[in-house]
């Protein structure tokens, strides 16, 4: 091993995370899947790349997270964020973004890490596990459904005809955290050629295609029309789309209210 950032986590059998089972209907009419009165939803990120070997088994339970959601009480809402740092190792993984660099030093700057690394998951901005470790990757979520969340209200979200994305979010009454969100596509699929994963046809969940800040001002309810070269891209592949937004505490990290609904065409 040598920098952090090409840390060998190694293959380790399971996972595909046997611990979450049962399986539930997808995101659908607004409301994410398996979303009940008692399930609170928790954020699950998964930093991860095309160029490194030891991802593909976390994007695989990323997957299985999203699509079973059964761990108790929680309804996992995931975004799966491809990082440019291993672009030049071979391999440019076409979905990976600089803004999802610039996320991730967020957390390594928060968490007081020596420096980013794949495949890492983040859950609820709280708290950080690497990518190999599902059993501490389910505690983690439990311990973050525990908390307390604010609901935050997704209205009319849409693709708007010139290819930007129209929506609203409404949170209770005062609160001013800041606001971000991400358009996430699914049902994606890479034949990788080159690098350490040459020869592999690679499957994702939820991949981050744009992401922004919004501010602390635009949790009222009012109408948000997000216009950018990544939308545009990502709405002419026409696999499903969904629109993630949650609210954050600048102080910390921490998701204080993350919510998800699938983007009509």
């Amino acid at each position: 091993m040598t920098q952090r950032w090409i840390l060998r986590t190694g293959l380790v059998a399971g996972l595909a995370m046997g611990a979450v089972a049962a399986t539930t209907a997808a995101v659908a009419q607004g409301k994410s899947a398996g979303a009940t009165a008692t399930q609170r939803p928790v954020l699950v990120e998964l930093f991860t790349s095309e160029g490194c070997s030891d991802c593909p088994p976390a994007d695989a339970a990323l997957e299985q997270l999203d699509a079973k959601q059964s761990i108790p009480g929680v309804h996992a809402i995931v975004l799966s964020e491809h990082v440019t740092y291993w672009d030049h190792l071979g391999w440019s993984d076409p979905y990976s973004l600089d803004a999802m660099d610039q996320h991730q030093q967020q957390y390594v700057n928060e968490f007081s890490l020596p420096s980013p690394a794949t495949p890492e998951f983040v859950v609820d901005g709280a708290a950080e596990v690497a990518g190999n470790n599902p059993p501490k990757l389910e505690e983690e979520i439990r311990q973050a459904a525990a908390r307390p969340k604010i609901e935050l209200q997704i209205g009319d979200a849409h693709i708007a005809a010139d290819g930007a994305v129209d929506f609203s979010v409404k949170a209770p009454p005062g609160h001013k955290s800041t606001l971000v969100a991400a358009v996430a596509e699914d049902g994606t699929q890479t034949k990788v050629v080159r690098g350490e994963n040459a020869g592999r046809t690679l499957h994702y969940v939820a991949v981050v295609r744009a992401f922004k800040e919004f501010g602390s001002n635009a949790l009222d309810g009012r109408a948000l029309h997000w216009s950018s070269g990544e939308l545009e891209r990502a709405e002419k592949d026409g696999a499903p789309l969904r629109l993630v937004v949650y609210v954050y505490n600048s102080s910390n990290g921490q998701v204080l209210g993350v919510a998800e609904q699938t983007l009509s065409r």
